[in-house]
């Protein structure tokens, strides 16, 4: 990035202002395009000849907002309200990126700010009372919370008075139970977008809740020398995708592992369909399918990004509580034949930590902002050694060296982790000690992006990919269940 205090230099000539707009022109050419990260090239290109408008900062942070990296976008949006602190646009870009890392407070200061310097602006009132809105509920529902004493809802469910109707013809567990046959009627289902009745939906919640808090917050997988297992990255909502998966790579079984790293939901509009299809598969084979928690399974991505409101929709209230009870009991990282780590996100801050410390974090509880849990979730790589402050405005950046020293004094091999959308679907970087799988192909009907899954056999860990394009979904846009403010904000 440029530095962010060049517009208190000296005066940029005319000949350097023509040249700045007309990089700033082409970046916008790009971001029309969606190729953000070119664009933000471009950007980047202007304020480094002119770093007296706010419009460059401004337009770069709307395109950081875009690739997700909120810690620049805040940054940037900073940098433009420096210079004009009533640029309206700015206040608009650090907002959306406080929103998009859970800070409403600081949001609402921002549409107060706009109100105030344009107050006959109907949008920008509509933006501030939404998220008002979201301020005043969060406080409510916190004030109501009684922490750690509060009752589970599966205390508060009562399975057994929940009727079937005549009409249900979708899957039924046997017996209360998941089996192969009630898999295979479920994706059917899923793929005519129908629904699993509330009844087995709350079955399999309360059920998988129960197999997570078993479970160690590190848990270790053996796979044996001639047999293969899978990992696969994010899948965000695209089902149909999911379903192309299984269709490329076999069906979940106890010959066929899965581990899937993480953020199963928000963003795609078909969230539901594929985390109960990952919890089904969760319990039918308890020992040859593994789930690790990612960012967005915690209640504040899914209140902004759709899973919130997609269970209401397509459930009710209750039942997104119960879903925040499951996740919070996720487990955060695994270990393959303890040679290889597997984790969403990335390495950590401590040069100390080790496979011990990890195995012991508190993980039932929403993600804190800082420490190993946050870092498991939320950090990414970097090409360059050493740590640095994230993209993201949470988590950290990791070098090859914090690598190479992790898995030296864990004696590991090498990590794979998510958490990134990668062109091919796939990344390997730090001399091959990280490897990114991302899932998702064509992220958010936009991006498009390959998928990638990665194949290896007991005996030597080697790592395979296997990449794929999107397949047709029903016309259901991505977010089309987000929270409202968030497309007021695109």
């Amino acid at each position: 990035m440029a530095e962010l205090n060049h517009h208190e230099t000296a005066e940029v000539s005319p000949d350097d202002k023509k040249k700045a707009s007309e990089f700033k022109e082409k970046a916008n050419e790009l971001f029309k395009k969606q190729d953000y990260d070119k664009a933000i090239d471009f950007y980047t290109n202007a304020i480094e000849i002119d770093a007296t408008e706010a419009a460059y900062f401004s337009n770069r942070s709307f395109a950081y907002l875009k690739i997700e990296c909120f810690g620049y976008a805040l940054q940037d949006a900073n940098s433009a309200l420096e210079i004009d602190p009533k640029y309206v646009k700015a206040y608009y870009r650090r907002a959306s990126a406080n929103m998009a890392l859970g800070k409403f407070k600081l949001a609402l200061k921002d549409f107060e700010s706009v109100t105030k310097c344009r107050p006959n602006d109907k949008d920008a009132r509509t933006k501030y009372l939404e998220c008002k809105k979201i301020v005043t509920r969060i406080a409510f529902e916190k004030a109501i919370s009684v922490d750690d004493k509060q009752v589970s809802i599966v205390e508060k469910l009562d399975l057994d008075s929940m009727t079937i109707e005549d009409e249900y013809k979708g899957p039924k567990l046997e017996d209360g139970k998941v089996t192969l046959q009630f898999m295979k009627d479920l994706m059917e289902t899923y793929k005519k977008q129908e629904k699993l009745h509330r009844k087995y939906a709350y079955q399999i919640l309360v059920d998988v809740k129960k197999l997570f808090m078993e479970l160690p917050s590190l848990v270790e997988i053996k796979v044996p020398e001639e047999k293969k297992f899978t990992v696969c990255g994010d899948i965000h909502g695209q089902f149909y995708d999911l379903m192309n998966i299984f269709e490329l790579n076999g069906l979940p079984s106890e010959e066929n592992p899965y581990l899937f790293n993480g953020d199963f939901v928000d963003r795609g509009s078909f969230s539901v369909e594929c985390i109960f299809t990952l919890f089904g598969f969760r319990l039918l084979y308890p020992n040859h399918f593994f789930m690790s928690r990612g960012n967005h399974e915690s209640s504040t991505m899914n209140k902004m990004y759709g899973f919130e409101g997609e269970v209401k929709s397509k459930y009710n209230a209750q039942m997104i509580d119960l879903f925040t009870e499951v996740y919070n009991w996720l487990p955060l990282c695994h270990t393959i034949n303890n040679k290889v780590m597997v984790m969403h996100g990335g390495l950590f801050s401590d040069s100390e930590l080790t496979l011990d410390t990890l195995k012991k974090i508190d993980r039932n509880r929403q993600p804190p902002d800082s420490g190993p849990m946050c870092e498991l979730l939320w950090s990414d790589p970097q090409p360059q050694c050493g740590l640095a402050p994230s993209k993201r405005g949470i988590g950290v950046h990791f070098g090859p060296d914090v690598t190479e020293n992790f898995l030296k004094r864990n004696n590991l091999d090498y990590v794979i982790r998510s958490h990134e959308v990668r062109q091919k679907g796939y990344e390997v970087a730090h001399n091959g000690k990280c490897i990114t799988v991302f899932s998702a192909p064509n992220y958010c009907d936009m991006m498009g992006n390959e998928g990638a899954f990665i194949t290896l056999y007991g005996h030597d860990l080697t790592p395979k990919f296997t990449t794929y394009k999107e397949v047709p979904h029903p016309n259901v846009r991505p977010m089309a269940y987000a929270n409202s403010i968030m497309s007021m904000l695109a």
